[in-house]
Formats: structure tokens, sequence, C-alpha cells
């Protein structure tokens, strides 16, 4: 199906404006993106597009924007006709949720999950289901369901997980912004991949992200929320205002005053807690990024010194036991395991043989490295770690590996995300420069809980200096 496109705006906060003022239709702004699509596949940033759905949601839109008096339309939803679309891990009413799986029964969700619905609520369109790994587990979006996720910087390269698909949307303008979610960098990795702002918020930032309570069901802290995927921080904080429902959208007036802080303490650390298990070497462009970081921060007026972090060494065991845990809950039609991807057949299996004190075992020790982790970040406003620590790998570096080896790449690519899941506190990935091939790198700066808005405060710095 072809569609004609439209030219939007760049930026999702002036989409906003058009799609309220009128100047852009509903109807018009979703079949330019349908076109987007279309004319991207080839990325394989989309599993599923529902375009005859999205096209009607549109129209109703349309509809109820031209019932709208002229001086009442500042009162539209504020995220009114804006086209997006949500992971294959989340239920969109009427999409079929595959979960990066071939080994589940798909058919057309009943309802919206709670995250959906609330940007529904606020007058998003979903388009379509984006690529993801299988259940979410990994750094890179490649399942047995539809084609990976390519890097928009370079397509030979993944666009990182579990967000990839939604990241690789963002970064090559078929989409405004995207909504993800971040379990152990799900958001920050593929930002950071693909040179986009991905805010992790806190534990609670979002309150649908609550639904299960805080720890889960084996006692480890909940590591999974929900947050925006941007290519500015002014669209992370409108997407982020939206995810939590605030009034008054105090995230995007606060990036707009970003000029005005000043005098932060941040702490500089290239330490990761995954160094006890094996070398974390840092590539000489991820180091310059995070050198670089620190003297742009110096220089906008912030007290920038070096924190020595140490972190428990026997972090790695129980974060893996605990990040496949819930493997063991998983339950399966017959004969189902066996098209599982590889890596989650292996960390199944090993999840279900384990004894379930050492589940809880591992939950207390994920619970007593968070108050550490707590305890040392928060001697500062906000603490500066690298980003990722090499260029993404290539499409199948990861496949073709035994699961251990695989996951190991993954924590040496991505050592520095999953710690800031354990401890429930707010991040924020940056990117901050471009090499000659036009890769990115970027840095992560983690918060205090509740300073979201000033972690995108100093997100609109960087990125304007």
């Amino acid at each position: 199906m072809s569609f004609p496109a439209p030219d939007l705006p760049v930026s999702a906060l002036a989409l906003r404006a058009a799609l309220r003022t009128g100047e852009l239709s509903a109807r018009e702004a979703t079949t330019a993106v349908l076109a987007r699509i279309d004319a991207s596949a080839a990325l394989g940033a989309f599993v599923s597009v529902a375009a005859e759905q999205a096209l009607a949601e549109a129209s109703a839109a349309d509809e109820r924007f031209a019932r709208t008096p002229r001086d009442e339309r500042e009162a539209l939803p504020r995220l009114h006709g804006m086209p997006l679309a949500h992971k294959d891990l989340t239920d969109v009413a009427g999409h079929p949720t595959t979960h990066g799986s071939a080994a589940l029964p798909v058919s057309p969700a009943r309802q919206d999950s709670p995250g959906v619905a609330v940007l529904r609520t606020a007058g998003a369109l979903a388009l379509g289901k984006t690529q993801v790994p299988e259940f979410g587990l990994t750094g890179y979006s490649e399942n047995r369901i539809a084609p990976p996720a390519r890097n928009p910087r370079d397509p030979e390269r993944t666009a990182g997980g579990s967000s990839g698909g939604s990241a690789a949307a963002v970064a090559a303008g078929i989409l405004p912004v995207a909504p993800g979610s971040d379990g152990g960098g799900s958001i920050r990795i593929p930002a950071l991949a693909c040179g986009l702002i991905g805010l992790k918020p806190g534990l609670g930032a979002v309150a649908s992200d609550l639904a299960r309570g805080p720890l889960d069901e084996f006692g480890a802290p909940r590591l999974t929320v929900s947050g925006p995927l941007a290519r500015t921080a002014a669209d992370a904080a409108l997407l982020f205002d939206a995810l939590r429902g605030a009034p008054g959208e105090p995230a995007v007036a606060a990036v707009a005053r970003a000029a005005e802080l000043r005098g932060l303490r941040i702490g500089v650390s290239a330490a990761s807690p995954f160094e006890s298990a094996h070398p974390v070497p840092l590539a000489p462009e991820a180091r310059s990024a995070h050198t670089r970081a620190a003297e742009l921060l110096a220089g906008l007026g912030h007290r920038v010194e070096e924190a020595e972090i140490r972190y428990d060494p026997r972090y790695p065991h129980a974060f893996g036991t605990g990040w496949t845990a819930g493997l063991s809950l998983l339950k399966l039609p017959r004969g189902a395991d066996e098209r599982l991807m590889p890596l989650t057949r292996l960390f199944r299996d090993r999840a279900l043989a384990r004894a379930h004190e050492e589940h809880l075992s591992a939950g207390r020790r994920l619970r007593a490295f968070a108050a550490d982790a707590r305890e040392q970040w928060g001697a500062y406003d906000a603490v500066l770690t690298p980003g990722l620590a090499m260029l993404p790998p290539r499409i199948g570096a990861f496949t073709e590996l035994h699961p251990d080896d695989d996951y190991r790449l993954q924590c040496e690519w991505a050592p520095f995300t999953s710690m800031v899941n354990v401890a429930g506190l707010p991040a924020i990935a940056i990117p901050i420069l471009r090499t000659p091939a036009g890769h990115s790198f970027g840095v992560q700066l983690i918060g205090r809980a509740g300073s979201e808005e000033t972690l995108l405060q100093i997100a609109e710095q960087l990125t304007a200096s």
C-alpha cells in the first residue's frame, strides 16, 4: 500500500502545535507517517502496521477537532492526533502482540495496556507495533518473528534493544517520538546506539509502572519503567508529561528554562558493577564522549568532580539470576520451548532448575545493592557515566554466539545501565559526539529520585552546547 506524503514539522512539539491549530489534520499526519513506514521497511523498525485502523482513528480525531469551537481548542488532548507506535511487548486494542516470540499463540489484544491507555486518552494514535527482542530480554532487537531492527546511522549494525524498533523509527524520522520501556537499559541502550535522547524515569514516576507493586515475584526491585525516546530534550519532555498525565506540562516548561540551571554537583565515574566478572573496556570514542560531557557541564556552571564509587562484586551473579528469574513463571504450550530463541531457552531452563530460595536470595542481594548505590550516588545531584562501551555490534553478532557469550557481550557493550533499574532511580541517555563515519557516542546521567525534569534540562544544555 502506498500513501502520499505531506511534509511534517520536524519536532514533536511543532507537530503538536500544527495539529492543535488545524494547520495539519490528524489524517494528513497519519498518512505521512504511514508513507514513511512504507518507504523505510528495510530498517526493520515495525513488526506490524494497522493502517486502516489508524486512519479511522485519525478521522475520528479530525471530527472531534471540527466540533470543537476555535476558542476551546486549547482544551483538546495534549497529543491530539499525534501518530505514535508501541513496542510489540505491550497490548494495543485490536493489534496482535507477539512479545517478539515464535513460541506464543498470537491474537489481537482485547484492550490497551495501562500505558497505552494513558497515551490514547492524551489523544495519541496507534499506528502499529515496533520490533523487540523475545520477551524484551536482550539489548538488541532480533527475533524469529520479523526482520531485525537496524540502526539508521549504520544499517549493518543493531539499533539496540529492547526498544530497538522504536528507536530506529524515531532516529530515521519516521515517528516524531516514541514511548519505550526500560528494564535494564532498554530505552537508554537504543537511544545511545541511535543518537537519541532516552529518559528512563524513576520507578513510580509514571504511575502505571507500579501497577504490580515495587517488588517482583521474588522480592527483587521492580525493574521496568516507561519513558520517551526523542530527537530533542523538549520532545522527550512532551511525551514524558503525557505518559505521567502531568497537568500543566512541567517537564516541557522546565526544558524551556534549561539555560537557568546552574551549580549542580555532578560526580564523574566510569566504574561498572560488572567489572568484578569481566573487563569493561571502553572504546576511545566512549571515553572521549564521557570526557567531553564533563567539560561541557563544567563550562555550563556545574561543579564537576571525580566520584569514588565502588560496587558489590556479587552484583553480576545477583543481576543475572534476578533478570532471568521471571522466565521460570513463563507458561508455554507443549513443545513451544523449541521455538524459543537460544538465549531465552537456555536461561529459562536454568531459571526453572534453580531452587526458589536462590531466586529469593538474588532478590535480597539486589535490594541491598539498590540501597548502597542510592546512598553513594546520593552524594551528588547527578552522576555522569559513559554510555555504551563500544560501537553497536553488527546484526547477528550476538545471536551467532553461545547464549552465555551473547549475554557477556551485552554486559560489555552496556555495562552502566542495569544498575540504575535495580536502584529505581531516573537516568537519561544523551548523545555527545558523532564519529566521522556517522556513529553516535553519548553518556548517561543518573539522577536522584524525582529529578527527571532536571535530567531533561541537563540534556537540553548538553545538546545545545
